[in-house]
């Protein structure tokens, strides 16, 4: 098994009340898409179409094998309600025993 694992990031609106952020969460959880998910309120400031925003946003930290990641990707692309959204990731090294908890979502995925 490969233990490799990723941390993948995005933001949503922070006018998405927390019930609807739980529910987008969740999805991605029941999916086996992501193994943890960190939520955190964010001032985001930034430039789109030509004005300098600054508003408050969801920062979303999501834990994944790296076998999944492009899945998980694809899920928040397509699921996310900006039109350019915030979608980095990068590689995690963690305790073994973090790893192999993360990864059993490769065996729930083929069950």
């Amino acid at each position: 098994m490969n233990d490799d694992i990723m941390m993948v990031q995005t933001t949503l609106p922070g006018k998405m009340n927390e019930a609807g952020l739980g529910q987008w969460c969740q999805t991605l959880i029941d999916s086996n898409l992501a193994a943890c998910i960190d939520i955190r309120k964010a001032r985001s400031i930034f430039r789109w179409n030509e004005e300098v925003v600054n508003e408050l946003e969801w920062q979303v930290q999501m834990t994944t094998p790296l076998t999944v990641k492009d899945s998980l990707v694809s899920k928040i692309k397509s699921t996310n309600p900006y039109d350019v959204p915030e979608i980095t990731w990068w590689p995690v090294e963690a305790i073994q025993e973090y790893s192999e908890w993360v990864n059993k979502i490769q065996s729930r995925i083929s069950n």
